[in-house]
């Protein structure tokens, strides 16, 4: 094999020694050269270990004449060590080689040999495969901005997650998240979409959809108060609701999918469709995809079921399209199957409610009923505290927190309506933890004071002198020094022997529960978690008036979220996007961000680092 090598070897070397033309020889990346050359080098360097002509021929078993008597030919002489400098100059060759194939395709680098040539066959052709499948998938995913890379999931049984980022920390970064692309997954197969949000940069979210699928956007128009309905790019229709007297904000956030195939999927997030709120901001969604029916079921217009409160939302807001895959609103409970769902939609409506059967479908007391419809009402015995998570702070009185209190408890708000108004007036802060960063938080954070510009706390709520300062604890993200823009409550029940019954404030303690393990097995539920677009808020949440006949809730937003039960101090720790228990505010050293920017061109100056194509300035309240 030696002998015959040289041989190979022995033409190119006279070649160069002529008066003719040089030859540029080029040595090819082709698989197929490779993995022959490479095939010829293994056998020729196995061989040349071996002991004597006479073994190489007993393991060929050929009597090779250039072997049996010596070549009239000049031959390389071999190095001190025994190695040929023929084989020397190919492997520097072949190593010369691989540092090109390095530079021009860098996703060989950790695939291939350390430069020897002696990979395997078979190895090298698996690298070669897999080298060809990345630059396909490369290829496929720059062809088409909006399809995902990854394989479509399906969410049958639903799933709540964080939004990805690009700021958080990898290590902290340790459970799955949603990106927008997924949720769309397949853009292809989708036959048409009823999208909600508060801030919209209409051709980012355009891009994601094709140019020929319908898409409805339900949407906050700041120009005044009366339902609208415009075309506002090929395909998309735009709608308003109606808001009394211009006042208030349309904030819910939401997609309906409906797909080719038939199925729907249901998202609720506290994302706007904007570059910042899925990039660089916390952010939470929960999907659920949900079959259609083999057969349409008959229409109950005394049904109070998830899709029914659907129903109640989208009438409301005032959705109407010709290309709908529903002749009709109530099409949606008829012919999509709503069983596997295990959460309650809690939305607010805006507008004046009036009487029992319209003041528990919406706002706080919405809530109320959902926490009666789980069987999480608090228990006897114990006592519930509220961990509220949100980007906007309200203006609060001691009235307002506790009416929302109890609904919170599950209790009727009947009771708390047979209280006499100064007796309410006079009542202590419940317990309650507002979870809103400190100016601390936000100037250490990843983004700095720019990526605070959604959060929202005004200096003359902070100052007011019977403001609940006692009440605030600390924003701090379980990823990292990032911002949070997700809308979230925690209730938790404790025991009512713990200090909190002898005066002391709930909130001044950070005591755990004890233990749920008795609980945990006979399935009752410990608390309870809400997710949505809700800040906790008046304005968010509704006012009752009235009396225990006839009450009234006033509601200034339009909001959605969703709330299901919890059934141990572990599930509400992974639920909650932020550190628990949270660090409660020091009085006197701690204040919260208050940084508002008073111009939209302030605001854009110093969100320019951030890279916003159109700035989201708004107060969320």
């Amino acid at each position: 094999a030696i002998a015959l090598s040289l041989q190979e070897a022995s033409a190119p070397r006279r070649n160069a020694s002529t008066n003719g033309p040089t030859e540029v020889i080029t040595i090819p990346d082709s698989d197929d050269e490779d993995d022959g050359f490479a095939a010829d080098l293994q056998r020729a360097i196995q061989a040349s270990q071996k002991d004597g002509t006479s073994s190489m021929r007993a393991t060929s078993g050929i009597a090779s004449p250039s072997l049996a008597q010596p070549s009239s030919r000049s031959t390389p002489a071999l190095s001190t060590d025994g190695s040929n400098p023929f084989l020397a100059d190919r492997a520097q060759l072949e190593r010369e080689r691989l540092a090109r194939l390095k530079r021009l395709r860098p996703d060989a680098e950790s695939e291939e040999g350390e430069g020897d040539g002696t990979q395997p066959k078979a190895k090298r052709q698996q690298v070669s495969s897999r080298s060809r499948a990345n630059r396909s998938a490369n290829a496929s995913t720059s062809s088409s901005s909006g399809t995902s890379a990854s394989s479509e999931q399906m969410f049958w049984d639903g799933e709540l997650r964080q939004i990805a980022n690009k700021h958080v920390d990898p290590t902290k970064e340790t459970r799955p998240t949603f990106r927008l692309t997924e949720i769309l997954a397949p853009r292809d197969e989708v036959e048409c979409a009823i999208l909600s949000a508060y801030c919209i940069n209409w051709p980012w979210i355009y891009s994601f959809f094709n140019r020929d699928t319908p898409v409805i956007m339900v949407a906050h128009d700041q120009q005044g108060s009366n339902e609208t309905i415009k075309e506002v790019l090929p395909n998309w229709i735009k709608t308003t609701p109606f808001l009394r007297n211009g006042m208030g904000c349309m904030h819910i956030k939401f997609m309906l999918l409906f797909y080719k195939s038939g199925r729907l999927r249901v998202v609720v997030t506290t994302a706007n469709f904007i570059e910042h709120d899925w990039r660089d901001i916390e952010n939470t969604a929960w999907v659920q995809d949900i079959p259609k029916r083999p057969t349409p079921i008959p229409n109950d217009p005394k049904a109070d079921d998830f899709p029914a409160a659907w129903i109640r939302v989208l009438r409301t807001l005032n959705i109407q399209h010709p290309n709908l895959p529903i002749q009709r609103l109530e099409d949606l409970r008829m012919k999509w199957d709503f069983s596997k769902v295990a959460v309650k939609l809690v939305p607010s409506l805006a507008g004046k409610h009036e009487g029992w059967p319209n003041v528990i479908k919406t706002g706080h007391t919405g809530l109320m009923k959902a926490v009666r419809d789980m069987g999480a009402q608090v228990p006897k015995g114990k006592q519930m505290v509220l961990e509220c998570q949100g980007s906007s702070i309200g203006t609060y009185s001691t009235q307002w927190m506790n009416e929302f209190h109890c609904s919170a408890r599950g209790e009727s708000a009947q009771s708390w309506l047979d209280v006499s108004r100064a007796r309410r007036s006079k009542l202590p802060w419940p317990a309650v933890k507002l979870i809103f960063p400190s100016l601390r938080t936000v100037r250490e954070s990843v983004l700095g004071e720019p990526g605070g510009g959604t959060m929202f706390c005004r200096r003359n709520q902070w100052d007011a002198p019977k403001f609940p300062k006692e009440l605030f604890h600390d924003s701090n993200s379980k990823r990292g020094k990032v911002l949070m823009h997700s809308k979230m409550i925690i209730a938790t029940f404790r025991s009512a022997s713990t200090p909190f019954t002898r005066g002391q404030s709930e909130t001044d303690s950070e005591t755990e529960p004890e233990s749920d393990a008795e609980e945990t097995e006979s399935r009752q539920p410990i608390g309870w978690a809400y997710m949505g677009s809700h800040n906790f808020t008046p304005s968010a949440w509704g006012t009752l008036s009235g009396s225990a006949f006839n009450p009234t809730l006033n509601i200034t937003n339009y909001e959605l979220g969703i709330a299901w039960p919890l059934y141990s101090e572990q599930e509400a720790n992974r639920v909650a996007c932020w550190e628990r228990p949270p660090r409660k505010y020091v009085l006197g050293e701690d204040l919260p961000w208050v940084g508002r920017f008073r111009y939209v061109e302030e605001y854009k100056l110093m969100s320019s680092q951030m890279q916003f194509e159109s700035p989201c300035f708004v107060d969320d309240r």
